[in-house]
């Protein structure tokens, strides 16, 4: 067999989005995978893409080259959503491949040629699937079959519905969970380490990715700021985004930067509509997406970005037809703004999404990779993503790591008590992958009240590099990196972002004293202190201060009450790092003088 026909109906427009100038071509990745499917004949394919490279413009290839040669007679395609199921029904008619997105139960009828479904469909009626797999051979494409994972239950379902089926292609561009299920019809190897991981058919990866020019450079734009807020115990808190805190402090901080009542957000949308003004003077349809916890903070950030702009965005509040409509109608107008829950952060495809606020606290990397990847979709050479972020370091973190390959461990490492860093609870897994707008409880796990908000432009960060000083926002220097042009190939970002730091350091060192009120280090001199950092700071501090018990002859008590009176600050569990280390450094100066 020869792969010379893998596209040999394909209208000259698909794929929409190849290579430049080779409109009626797979690109290289979707002929090199559809090369390597052809030779091996594999009954289980895994494709690993990263998101906006083409997934589904390989899988209807693929499945119109298996159709025509008679190797299956029917497709299955499982999506994860409702939404996703009908645009891979309409991928799929342009090609010439007839797919039923609203089959329930019962035969199908003569002019479709298979059906779109989701993992809860085949959840609800695995036998149903499994009797058309039975009867006619099939293929079945998963479509982010991460998914399968979800629950034991769609694990199960799918195992049991596509057993029989004669291939299976799966699909993702995220191909790690937190939980340890295991996903069907993956392979898994075992490592040297003795922990299985799963092994991709074909990878390709965010960074391979945008080498070729098939997705965009993202620069991510870190918000800071002062909160404060009330715990449930009726203390008053304040602290600032970026400085390392408790778990606890961190998610309450988080949350207060993220109520629309402060003037965090309002500030963080101005900037990103200042942003998406510049990068429209390029392209001119760009749009930009808010990306919502819930239902009620998506209403408010619409209204205060009509307050903003003028115009009403968008505003998509569950997985339902007219959420579908609605997407579908932002898709095609030039309208500057959506905002949506969750649903939104995986698989929709707007090709013109360009600006970014992540301003959800759902902090897995699968769900983080899987919202940036709405923005990465590359239309034409020299489009960049800007994505708004507060400065919260997991995020940041896993900013700096968008090239990292992962894959699916399904053993817990064991490293002498370290913690598997992305092996977040299996509740907050559950978290990111939620479709729905259900009511999460996510307002009762750490009741308080959010008091106040500012917000700092902080720092960029761009191909694993930070750059930028502290600025307010509204200011010349905050406007020097959101004017950066809209069109720039990937090593000229960097360079006008280091002429950008430059420039903002030589300006700050000709200001007056009493005017730097604002942390003045540039970015690359401020990295984020990690939890792990914060806690061996408060262990040397308390160490010192048991030295000092000794010492002084004072309790532990006073000697920390006194600490706080001369320095300043919280109780040490509330302290920042610099907070800490000045109070280090205070009681090793008492210490000397008691010699």
């Amino acid at each position: 067999m020869t792969t010379t026909t893998s596209s040999h109906h394909l209208s000259p427009a698909f794929p929409g989005r190849a290579p430049w100038g080779t409109a009626n071509k797979l690109r290289a990745w979707q002929q090199g995978a559809m090369d390597k499917y052809v030779q091996t004949q594999p009954r289980d394919f895994l494709a690993v893409a990263t998101p906006g490279a083409g997934k589904t413009t390989f899988a209807l290839t693929l499945a119109s080259w298996l159709l025509h040669h008679h190797v299956v007679q029917q497709v299955t395609v499982v999506a994860p959503t409702e939404h996703l199921k009908k645009q891979w029904a309409e991928a799929a008619a342009r090609i010439g491949i007839k797919l039923d997105p609203e089959y329930s139960a019962g035969p199908l009828s003569k002019e479709y040629q298979g059906v779109a479904v989701t993992y809860a469909g085949v959840g609800v009626r695995p036998m149903l699937h499994r009797n058309r797999c039975e009867q006619r051979k099939t293929l079945v494409i998963l479509d982010e079959i991460h998914h399968a994972g979800d629950s034991r239950s769609w694990g199960e379902a799918c195992l049991e519905a596509f057993e029989p089926a004669t291939r299976r292609l799966a699909l993702t561009g995220t191909p790690f969970r937190s939980d340890t299920n295991p996903i069907p019809f993956v392979t898994y190897e075992e490592g040297n380490d003795g922990i299985r991981r799963s092994a991709a058919d074909y990878t390709y990866g965010y960074g391979n990715a945008l080498a070729d020019g098939v997705v965009r450079p993202v620069i991510f734009l870190s918000y800071s700021g002062n909160m404060r807020w009330r715990t449930k115990a009726g203390d008053e808190i304040a602290a600032r985004l970026g400085e390392p805190m408790t778990k606890d402090a961190v998610s309450q901080a988080w949350r207060t930067a993220l109520d629309p009542r402060g003037d965090w957000m309002p500030n963080v949308l101005r900037a990103a509509d200042r942003r998406l003004g510049e990068v429209r003077k390029a392209i001119p349809d760009a749009g930009g997406l808010v990306i919502a916890a819930d239902q009620d903070q998506a209403r408010a950030y619409a209204k205060l970005i009509r307050e903003i702009t003028g115009a009403g965005p968008t505003v998509v509040l569950s997985d339902d037809s007219g959420a579908s409509r609605r997407i579908d109608d932002f898709s095609h107008s030039d309208d500057r703004w959506m905002v949506a829950v969750r649903m939104v952060s995986e698989g929709v495809d707007v090709p013109r999404l360009a600006v970014g606020v992540y301003a959800t606290t759902i902090s897995t990397p699968l769900f983080f990779a899987q919202a940036v990847g709405r923005f990465v979709r590359s239309r034409r050479r020299g489009e960049t993503a800007s994505v708004f972020l507060p400065t919260i370091p997991m995020l940041l973190g896993f900013a700096n790591e968008m090239e990292v390959e992962r894959d699916h461990v399904l053993d817990k490492p064991k490293k002498d008590g370290e913690e598997d860093p992305y092996a977040e609870s299996e509740k907050e897994m559950e978290e990111a992958n939620k479709e729905q707008d259900e009511d999460t409880g996510e307002q009762d796990q750490l009741p308080f009240e959010a008091l106040e908000s500012d917000a700092v432009f902080d720092r960029v960060l761009y191909d694993g590099a930070e750059f930028g000083m502290q600025a307010h926002p509204g200011s010349e220097e905050e406007q020097d990196y959101l004017g950066i042009p809209g069109l720039l190939e990937p090593d000229q970002v960097q360079l006008l972002l280091q002429r950008r730091q430059a420039r903002q350091i030589a300006h700050s060192r000709k200001r007056p004293d009493e005017d730097a009120d604002l942390l003045e280090l540039p970015a690359e001199r401020r990295p984020v202190v990690t939890h792990k950092e914060l806690l061996e700071l408060r262990k040397q501090l308390n160490t010192l201060v048991g030295a000092y018990v000794h010492q002084s002859g004072k309790p532990h008590g006073v000697i920390h009450t006194e600490l706080r009176r001369v320095c300043g600050g919280p109780p040490t569990a509330e302290a920042t790092a610099g907070q800490i280390r000045q109070r280090i450094a205070k009681v090793q100066e008492w210490a000397t003088r008691m010699r």
